[in-house]
């Protein structure tokens, strides 16, 4: 564990010593808050119109406002990750440094799980600025605040699922940009994937259509909590750090 914590505390220090994590946090900060503002402001006008008009208002603010909101950070997040993960072992490969890791007397699985657990505590940070959006609205509002616990676990797990997608991507190349394309494209097409079910109805269609990322979180936006969904995500991550722990062994073998 201690061998976890302390590669873990590293790596989450080495973001911050280049710019990328600065550069992440202020474009996640920008983007979501200008979705933020416009958002708000469009759903008060709305409701300001129907007021007018003597219409009757009885609009539910985490089905209208926030849910979609939480799916724009979502969104926002497919982005991002790939940058997230692309230097976890690309740039030790690249470096040569990953020489140092493999002969070192700790255990592949800590390596990975270090690693993962640093870009894990990174996305959280994001998800923290985002949350200052909401404080906001919890302030000036009144709505639930148990559905938008709900949709954070959501926007968690399907962080922490994405991100170890993108840590095994990167143990098979030494290249970063190769790392951020292949990581962006496995999560789009998992996040479409439930398109599939509209042109077809086979059984294979299902499956396809069961790995939907975004199938799944739809219900923690909505502020649903489910034990398939939340299963859902924890074998989806833990399938992948195993690749990624195989996919060590395998350069262990090779060097």
């Amino acid at each position: 564990m201690r061998n976890i914590v302390t590669i873990a505390a590293k790596e989450l220090r080495s973001y911050f010593v280049s710019p990328i994590a600065y550069i992440v946090l202020t474009v996640f900060a920008l983007v979501f808050g200008i979705f933020f503002t416009v958002s708000v402001e469009s759903f008060i006008r709305y409701v300001l119109a129907q007021g007018q008009m003597g219409g009757n208002v009885s609009l539910d603010l985490h089905e209208t406002l926030i849910a979609r909101l939480m799916g724009t950070i979502n969104t926002i997040g497919l982005f991002l990750v790939p940058m997230i993960t692309m230097r976890l072992f690309a740039e030790e490969k690249r470096t040569g440094t990953i020489e140092l890791l493999l002969t070192s007397p700790i255990r592949d699985y800590e390596i990975v799980l270090g690693k993962w657990l640093a870009a894990v505590a990174f996305y959280t940070a994001l998800l923290v600025v985002s949350s200052l959006n909401f404080a906001i609205l919890l302030y000036f509002s009144n709505p639930e605040w148990k559905p938008i616990l709900v949709a954070y676990l959501g926007l968690f797990l399907t962080g922490c699922a994405t991100l170890a997608l993108g840590t095994f991507v990167s143990t098979t190349t030494r290249n970063q940009i190769i790392a951020v394309a292949v990581t962006f494209f496995a999560c789009l097409a998992l996040w479409i994937a439930d398109a599939v079910t509209v042109f077809s109805s086979g059984a294979w269609a299902e499956v396809i259509g069961y790995l939907s990322l975004i199938s799944h979180f739809n219900d923690f936006s909505r502020g649903l909590l489910q034990a398939k969904d939340v299963v859902f995500f924890a074998t989806f991550t833990f399938f992948f750090l195993f690749l990624s722990v195989r996919s060590l062994e395998s350069l262990r073998w090779r060097s």
